[in-house]
């Protein structure tokens, strides 16, 4: 077993996930800036990760052996939600009927999110220390 692999692997989740983590929590910081128009308006962004393509290397040791991989951030993109308004009439930013626009980030998806990144980091952790102990207690047996 190639430890090299497991260890990259682990951490290309670990990678992913914290990039995910910084993104729930800018979508969370600036889930209440107004802004003066809806173009100026903080839009809650997303990743978006897909399988890591292999190199040639790997796709040819894929023919004879378990396929490497690991994950990537395909891109970060804003999502296509619509503002929240909210009556503020003496807000400097509200319109002639007293509706303030604020970015369309909703609170509970950010909190799934950010619990569901959270715990998909730890099994990335957990794997990692899982091959570490394997490697360690291999190099055990065949010192012996």
């Amino acid at each position: 077993m190639d430890y090299n692999a497991a260890f990259q692997i682990s951490a290309s989740g670990m990678r992913v996930e914290k990039l995910r983590l910084d993104v729930t929590a800018a979508n969370i910081a600036n889930m209440h800036n107004a802004a003066p128009s809806a173009a100026q308006l903080y839009r809650p962004m997303q990743v978006l990760a897909q399988q890591a393509p292999m190199g040639f290397g790997q796709q040819f040791g894929a023919l004879y052996a378990a396929g490497q991989g690991g994950v990537q951030v395909a891109s970060v993109e804003p999502q296509a939600v619509q503002p929240r308004m909210v009556y503020e009439p003496g807000h400097p930013y509200a319109d002639t009927k007293g509706f303030v626009a604020y970015p369309g980030v909703n609170h509970t998806a950010e909190m799934v999110n950010l619990n569901t990144a959270l715990r998909a980091y730890e099994a990335n952790v957990a794997a990692m220390n899982a091959a570490k102990t394997m490697a360690a207690r291999t190099l055990e047996i065949g010192g012996q």
